[in-house]
């Protein structure tokens, strides 16, 4: 995955990998939008208590999970290992 980029991210999100099946399903343009909301702090269309969870996972270094919608209506999610080393984005069915 390329190197990603964004001044105002909220954490560190450290290399950045992706599933095959979530790189061939995701539009390049859309993983990219998704990757900077979820460095920003935008969890996507997780429920308020998965939200919420983010929200002191973010402030006491756990693990982060965004989910995010392509405009074909694939779902994928986006995590943050607790360490801050990695991200991966990656499809439900891949988990």
């Amino acid at each position: 995955m390329q190197q990603f980029e964004d001044q105002h991210r909220a954490f560190r999100m450290g290399r950045l990998v992706s599933t095959p099946g979530a790189l061939q399903s995701i539009p390049p343009n859309e993983l990219e939008d998704a990757l900077r909301r979820h460095s920003r702090g935008d969890w996507g269309t997780v429920g308020p208590e998965d939200w919420e969870e983010n929200e002191l996972s973010l402030r006491e270094g756990f693990r982060l999970l965004s989910a995010y919608e392509t405009s074909d209506g694939t779902k994928f999610w986006v995590i943050t290992e607790a360490d801050r080393s990695s991200t991966t984005v990656l499809l439900p069915s891949e988990h």
